[in-house]
This record gives structure tokens, C-alpha cells and sequence, in this order.
């Protein structure tokens, strides 16, 4: 697709992706709380009154309401514009991406994976943040559409093809899980506690079904890379004690989104001279 072409199709991913952003903050709040995430509509959480439809716009009403409820003038964290425009830059990202865990299937069904994994992945890295928790039925879910994902990206291009992408996404969601519950449970022997959350463990397998074998190690890679560089930091500056936990869903999560983005090759030769580089 040339550059004309894809510019209106830029600027509907961005205002989809705010929109979508907008529903994943709800999930993001909701679900921990067991709440349903489609009734009652949106409302002040502080005095539960339900927003006009203006006021409920991504990042133009948070910018309308200065920040706070106009009922009750309590603050309304910026959080909620940010993960709305996070979401709309991602969803950009999937359109100008170079994703190769699926093959080469037609471009408008890459993208709808793409947006896909990526409304997936958003609330569980807010969730995990808030939480230290990766809500099962959405990392099962998550599991399961990127097999479906997969077969029919397959599809497209061939039976051959399909065939290949589902056994090798399906081992890799496989070997995720078993590697890291095998990590976790080594962890709990050895130090006496987890080293790792089973929501890491079924959080990779999700990775798995959706990059396969290749792409998941990459954005496991990655994950330790990223969080081993902020924990160290964290660390060393006080903010994180000598034995606190903190979420690793996020490295997760942003491990398989980069990966995605980016290409497998992309990584493999970042990798590469990275580890060149190390090795002179």
C-alpha cells in the first residue's frame, strides 16, 4: 500500500484506538473488582454519577472536565487520557508494523490481529500494575483467540500454511506454560517463595499462540532484558526493597507488542549485533 492510502487509514486506527482505549480503562477498573464491565455506564467513581456523552470522550472530555468530576470536582486521573492515547499510538503502530508471526496473509486481517493483540495486552499490563494479578479468564481467552487468529490467518494463505502456523503457535503456547511453571515452582524450592506468578506462566502461553516459538522467546527476552534493567534501578535507588515483588505481566506485554510491531528478523538482528558487539 502506498503512503496516500494509508493515511485515512491511520487517522481511523487512531480515533478507533482512543475509543478502544476508553473500554479498556473500564476493564482495567472493573474487572478486579468483579464488576461488570458493560452495566452501569461509565461514572464518577467518587460519586457515581453517569457521564454525558461528551464528558465520556477519549482525552477531549478529561481535557473539557480540567481533570475533575463535574458533579463533585474530585480529580480524575490522568491515567485515563494516557491509556487512550497509548492505545490509539498502538493501534497506528499495527498499520505501519511488520508483524511476520502470522506469515503473509492479506494486510486488513494482520491489522485486525494486530489491534487485536493489542486490546488484549493493554488491560492485562493495568491490571498487573495495580494489582500483581493477571486475570485468568482473559489470558485463557487471549489463549484461545490467537489459536482461532492463527488458523484462520493460516487459512488465507494455505492448508499447508495453517497447518504449519497452528502446531507451531500451539507448542510454543505449550512450552511457555510449562517452562515458566517450571521456573515458578523451582523458584518456591530453592528461595522458598515463587520466583515468578502463575499469571506470568499463562500470560507467556498467550504470547505463544499469537508469535509462535520464535517470536515468544524474543518478546521473553526482551521482558527479562526490561525488567531486570528497572529492577535494578529500582533497586538501587530505594524504591523497590531487597525482596518486594513487582509485576513482570507488563514486560510481558510489551515484549510481544514490540515484537509484533517490529518483526521477528528485526529483533534477530538487534540481537545479533547486541550480542556481536558484546563479544569484541
Amino acid at each position: 500500500m502506498t503512503p496516500i492510502s494509508l493515511e485515512p487509514i491511520t487517522v481511523l486506527a487512531a480515533v478507533l484506538g482512543a475509543c478502544v482505549g476508553s473500554f479498556l480503562n473500564v476493564v482495567a477498573w472493573r474487572l478486579p473488582r468483579r464488576e461488570s464491565i458493560l452495566s452501569p455506564p461509565s461514572h464518577c467513581p467518587h460519586c457515581g454519577t453517569t457521564l454525558a456523552w461528551y464528558e465520556n470522550l477519549p482525552v477531549l472530555g478529561w481535557l473539557w472536565l480540567r481533570g475533575r468530576c463535574n458533579h463533585c470536582h474530585a480529580p480524575i486521573s490522568p491515567r485515563y487520557p494516557l491509556v487512550e492515547l497509548l492505545t490509539a499510538g498502538l493501534w497506528v503502530a499495527v498499520v505501519l508494523a511488520s508483524p511476520s508471526a502470522m506469515g503473509a496473509p492479506p494486510l486488513w486481517l494482520l491489522m485486525i490481529a494486530g489491534w487485536a493483540l493489542i486490546s488484549l495486552l493493554v488491560p492485562l499490563v493495568l491490571i498487573d500494575a495495580d494489582q500483581l494479578w493477571l486475570p485468568e479468564p482473559l489470558c485463557r481467552w487471549g489463549l484461545v483467540g490467537g489459536l482461532v487468529v492463527t488458523a484462520l490467518l493460516g487459512i488465507s494463505q494455505s492448508e499447508a500454511i495453517a497447518r504449519q502456523l497452528l502446531v507451531n503457535h500451539l507448542l510454543a503456547a505449550a512450552v511457555g506454560l510449562l517452562v515458566f511453571e517450571g521456573l515458578s515452582a523451582l523458584g518456591e524450592k530453592l528461595l522458598g517463595r515463587p520466583a515468578l506468578g502463575l499469571g506470568d506462566a499463562k500470560l507467556t502461553a498467550l504470547l505463544g499462540a499469537w508469535l509462535g516459538l520464535q517470536g515468544m522467546g524474543l518478546a521473553v527476552a526482551l521482558a527479562v532484558l526490561g525488567g531486570a534493567a528497572l529492577g535494578s534501578i529500582g533497586r538501587l535507588t530505594g524504591r523497590l526493597g531487597p525482596h518486594q515483588p513487582f509485576p513482570f505481566g507488563p514486560f510481558l506485554a510489551f515484549g510481544g507488542i514490540a515484537v509484533w510491531l517490529a518483526g521477528e528478523g528485526w529483533w534477530l538482528r538487534w540481537f545479533g549485533g547486541w550480542l556481536g558487539y558484546q563479544s569484541l
